[in-house]
């Protein structure tokens, strides 16, 4: 879409956060184990590091699973053809077990469907962990 789109800034949801509402904000970083899917979307616009950060911020434990690349849930195909997605992930539960991981975020709520149901534990949009995480900046 950015590439479409000329006429307005579009920003992913992690990169929207750090320039915009992370200033705002007082962040109160937990000892949690979290881990962090980077999605595709996210890798090609070079805003891996971005999504990363953010984590980091909220959490002093953050966990981004290497071997695990592209989850295959191909934006709505992994709802049709779930063997793709499983067969991407099917490292990921081991992976999270070994690092005592219980809660999981990304910036794509297809990818998180089809990481929640492979990795056994629930992902959910990293605007969760960043609103749990911090409270309005008194400045």
């Amino acid at each position: 879409m950015r590439k479409g789109i000329k006429t307005m800034h579009l920003y992913e949801p992690a990169e929207f956060l750090l320039r915009f509402v992370a200033p705002r904000l007082e962040f109160h970083p937990t000892d949690t184990p979290v881990a962090v899917h980077v999605t595709c979307s996210t890798r090609l616009m070079g805003l891996k590091d971005s999504l990363i950060e953010l984590a980091r911020k909220c959490s002093n434990n953050v966990y981004v699973p290497e071997e695990i690349g592209c989850c295959a849930y191909a934006g709505d195909k992994g709802m049709t053809h779930p063997e793709v997605n499983a067969y991407a992930l099917r490292k990921l539960k081991q992976a999270l077990k070994e690092h005592g991981i219980k809660e999981g975020y990304s910036n794509s709520r297809t990818c998180e469907i089809g990481l929640s149901t492979n990795g056994g534990v629930t992902y959910r949009s990293i605007v969760y962990l960043v609103n749990a995480c911090t409270t309005a900046s008194s400045s």
